[in-house]
């Protein structure tokens, strides 16, 4: 299982704030409903955890979803971040 925070895909974060990818291939702030559609069109398997809050934004309940994922971390969240722009668009 892999995790996902709305920040790893924001576009307005640095990589100090949570980031883990190019801006290029970011989008403006994430939601957790964009990031479930995107995950849904990948086919792939997860968990949403609505009540969690990222550690370097403790005070803050972003959400997190865990998913069923072969590759690595960054890849998954490429995929997801492309897919996002896909479905704006």
């Amino acid at each position: 299982m892999i995790t996902i925070w709305p920040q790893y895909l924001n576009k307005n974060l640095s990589l100090k704030e949570g980031r883990k990818i190019s801006k290029e291939d970011c989008v403006k702030d994430p939601s957790m409903n964009e990031i479930e559609k995107a995950l849904k069109r990948l086919g792939l398997s997860y968990n949403i955890d609505k009540e969690r809050a990222y550690p370097g934004k403790w005070y803050e309940k972003s959400g997190r979803v865990l998913v069923e994922w072969e590759g690595t971390k960054l890849e998954l969240i490429r995929e997801v971040s492309l897919k996002i722009k896909e479905i704006r668009h």
